[in-house]
């Protein structure tokens, strides 16, 4: 057989796409072996790996069969190497080859020169900006009121205060909107009266609304006069509405030859940024803007290529460089250990982890879970279920009782907002009765997925008659929906909730909007959307619920992670639910997810 044939029969079996074979088709020519590393190369991109180490191009006893026979055709011993270099789709770093090999690593063109972009960013463009050291100190010193140990929150305000590139990475309660708010007020009481424009950015219209509130709630409690606070934008925007998406069309209004018109950039839930949008951001950005970037490292990394987030704070272990360390002590009053790497220091120097956790103290069990499934530690996770605390609960899901049960709870924790809209409550009562509670799913198909849940509970919500559904039509009042496709005419984007109400109007779906009010549509006007009273954990980053209830299928799959676990956990205020066999658990947390990028050599290179 030929590789060729080998590769469709690979997609037969799912092991590969067929756009994986197309692009090995389109690229590689004649060439078998460079055929085989360019689809390998396509599905791993698809798989949210930015590179293909050449490593990894052996026979591995766990390959499905179809794969072993595209190795076994191409013989024993193959220099990759040299064979994709004699490749007229392959070469160095200086051509338009549609693949690049660099350093024992295959990319993809575009997710090279996006890494690249990325890493020259955070290495080679972040100055130390000029400071007062007194006057920044000064304020500082009024804005946090240390006690004797080491105030993180100061030391990011500082870390922020003297790079133009600064990145703010702790976990859920570490307090990371109160730091911003108060080092934008620091900024704008340094900046006197030069007039500073601040922008605020998410990911996702989730995240954008909860950074507005969060923001704005901490900026309220700050000494500052009315003038300076209206310097603050009352609204966070999506990544794709601050950039200008353009309805369908891949250009950006903002780019390199039109910079965005900002001084100072905070982007929340950064680990959700992938490496193409990250690479864009920063190719938009004026040469003078502060971009300060705040997220959850130990959070799910985006569902597109890469994780950036992750690799940058790798480097927050090695501590500060000497000299930093000496003047963010000087600054802030705070002791600061030092260690003696040469590694990534101009990067280094410009991270701080929160690390002292606000909302949950040692009597939380949500916090104790969440740091002990951070930590991979099977026995205290298991241990904390041991009824010490109240505000988690873990529930077998081995036979139908168990999952009927699931199902009976699940009408319970929607109970408060089925109630608003059977009385008719305002749209925003009944967006805001929805956030407090949720389903989550890790995967997306079966009985166990959000395909499968949302059907069966819509099935048991008609039979209670809690909500009424017309034949032929998935339409009916209280339906909740997320939008699964950015549309920036309707200003609608990926992973906005809304909900179907009928208000004298017909029937139309309401969302919260970035400004903290709400707009309907007609359902016939919505871009792709699917049902939502479960989602999918990856769906839930940048919210947050009162409780979460976690379903986990009763076989282990590859996508259930140490990460997805804790990103889900962290998504619970005050309660958390978790419907799963202990097996499936620990196996999970002792799963950690792979995303292979060359950022860190990168870095270590420059």
């Amino acid at each position: 057989m030929t590789m060729q044939a080998l590769l469709l029969d690979a997609v037969e079996q799912r092991l590969l796409r067929h756009l994986d074979v197309q692009f090995a088709m389109m690229v590689a020519g004649e060439e078998p072996a460079v055929m085989l590393a360019a689809a390998i190369l396509s599905k791993d991109a698809g798989e949210g790996h930015v590179c293909l180490p050449l490593s990894r191009l052996v026979v591995d006893e766990k390959m499905p069969p179809a794969l072993q026979a595209c190795f076994a055709l191409l013989g024993d011993t193959v220099d990759w190497e040299a064979i994709l270099l004699s490749s007229p789709a392959v070469s160095g770093t200086d051509t338009g080859t549609p693949m690049i090999l660099t350093g024992e690593r295959l990319y993809l063109n575009r997710l090279w020169r996006n890494e690249l972009t990325v890493a020259r960013f955070f290495s080679e463009t972040n100055a130390p900006l000029p400071c007062d050291e007194a006057q920044l100190r000064q304020v500082l010193d009024t804005l946090f009121t240390s006690e004797n140990e080491t105030d993180w929150q100061k030391v990011a305000a500082a870390v922020a205060l003297t790079r133009r590139i600064s990145v703010i990475s702790g976990g859920p309660g570490t307090g990371k909107t109160t730091t911003v708010a108060k080092l934008l007020a620091a900024l704008i009481q340094l900046s006197g009266e030069q007039k500073c424009r601040i922008r605020l950015a998410a990911p996702t219209g989730k995240a954008a609304a909860r950074l507005t509130e969060s923001l704005g709630g901490a900026l309220q409690k700050l000494p500052l006069t009315g003038e300076q606070l209206a310097l603050f934008p009352n609204e966070a925007s999506t990544l794709h509405r601050l950039l200008g998406a353009q309805p369908g069309s891949q250009r950006l209004r903002y780019h390199a030859g039109n910079p965005l018109h900002l001084d100072v950039l905070v982007v929340d839930e950064a680990s959700m940024i992938d490496l193409t949008m990250m690479s864009r951001l920063i190719e938009a950005l004026p040469p003078h803007a502060r971009v300060i970037f705040l997220g959850d490292r130990d959070q799910l990394a985006s569902v597109e290529a890469g994780a950036v987030l992750g690799d940058i704070c790798t480097y927050a272990s090695l501590g500060y460089t000497a000299e930093r360390a000496q003047e963010l002590a000087r600054l802030t009053g705070c002791s600061l250990a030092t260690e003696n790497h040469s590694l990534a220091g101009a990067l280094r120097d410009s991270l701080c982890l929160l690390q002292k956790s606000y909302r949950f103290g040692s009597d939380s069990g949500i916090g104790q879970l969440a740091a002990a499934v951070n930590r991979g530690d099977r026995h205290t996770t298991c241990a904390v279920f041991d009824g010490t605390f109240t505000d988690i609960e873990k529930k077998s899901l081995q036979n139908g009782e168990e999952y009927q049960a699931m199902l009976d709870d699940a009408l319970l924790g929607y109970q408060h907002f089925l109630t608003g809209v059977q009385q008719q409550s305002t749209p925003e009562q009944v967006i805001a009765a929805f956030g407090e509670y949720q389903l989550l799913c890790a995967l997306r198909e079966g009985p166990f997925g959000v395909s499968g849940l949302n059907d069966r509970l819509e099935q048991l919500l008609a039979q209670k008659r809690k909500i009424h559904r017309t034949p032929h039509s998935r339409w009916y009042e209280g339906r909740p929906v997320m939008i699964s496709r950015n549309d920036s005419a309707l200003g609608l984007f990926n992973g906005d909730i809304g909900i179907a109400l009928d208000r004298g109007q017909g029937l139309r779906v309401w969302f919260q909007m970035p400004d903290g009010g709400v707009k309907s549509f007609q359902p016939s006007r919505l871009p792709e959307h699917e049902t939502a009273w479960a989602m999918t954990v990856h769906k839930s980053q940048g919210s947050e619920f009162n409780h979460a209830a976690l379903i986990l299928p009763t076989q282990l799959s590859p996508v259930i992670t140490r990460e997805l676990i804790y990103t889900a956990i962290t998504r619970a205020r005050q309660r958390l639910s978790l419907y799963t066999d202990e097996r499936v658990l620990v196996q999970a947390i002792a799963t950690r997810t792979e995303r292979r990028s060359g950022l860190s050599a990168i870095f270590e290179s420059l």
